[in-house]
């Protein structure tokens, strides 16, 4: 996995995002949200992977992704 820097911080962050959209209560934006054993999946994954930067937004699914 390649890194960056944040900003002009020296926190370094992975140069692949994982969106969170799909993440958070199903139903409550959207029909296909991701049941929370999906997400854990999904995130383990992406850690394993060496992604350490998640697009969330306290927006998506009602701010139930970022529960």
């Amino acid at each position: 996995m390649k890194y960056t820097t944040l900003g002009q911080t020296n926190i370094k962050v992975s140069k692949v995002c994982l969106g969170c959209m799909s993440f958070g209560k199903a139903g409550t934006m959207h029909d296909w949200t991701l049941d929370e054993k999906q997400t854990e999946e999904m995130v383990k994954h992406a850690l394993d992977l060496g992604i350490n930067f998640f697009d969330t937004a306290n927006t998506y699914s009602n701010g139930t992704s970022e529960e």
